[in-house]
């Protein structure tokens, strides 16, 4: 699948089979978004791989809008370490990263979707508490993946009224 199919074609997936996502799958998928973009190329991310059951079933308990992530075999949490991290732009940088990992896990024949962890409190202290970041870990999101049971229509996204030259 050639980069624009993959752009184009992306859809978030909140139903998975439950077969599990090999190791060398995983691995593409945290190499691609290592390569994101990064500000002043701070790469302040790490990553947290949960494949366990009873760890990926407590998100919904602190995160409303979570509960497809039971279905799901995966989910990578994408965090920025304080240390390496620009001040206010660690967040483009894990989310340059997540829309890397999207892409991938999609041009892989797997499916991906988004979970918010920022800038909500509740959820910041119950991803930080369920996978014991570090104080110097701030996480970003959170990525359910696996192999779609379902995938949603792909509706026409481009608007040409949105679109301005120069100026408004």
């Amino acid at each position: 699948m050639d980069a624009i199919d993959a752009i184009l074609t992306r859809r978030s997936i909140r139903h998975f089979n439950p077969q599990p996502v090999p190791e060398e799958e995983i691995q593409v998928l945290l190499k691609a978004a290592m390569y994101a973009p990064s500000a002043g190329n701070a790469q302040p991310w790490h990553f947290v791989v949960i494949d366990e059951r009873a760890v990926l079933d407590e998100v919904p308990k602190f995160h409303d809008y979570s509960s497809f992530i039971q279905e799901a075999p995966l989910a990578i949490l994408i965090c920025a370490d304080k240390d390496l991290a620009k001040p206010e732009r660690w967040i483009q940088d894990c989310s340059a990263a997540a829309e890397n990992l999207l892409l991938a896990a999609h041009a892989r024949g797997l499916g991906g979707c988004w979970i918010g962890i920022q800038p909500v409190p509740e959820r910041i202290e119950g991803i930080t508490r369920l996978v014991n970041l570090p104080d110097k870990i701030q996480p970003a999101c959170l990525i359910a993946v696996g192999y779609p049971a379902k995938t949603p229509p792909n509706p026409e996204r481009f608007r040409p009224e949105r679109i301005h030259h120069n100026r408004w």
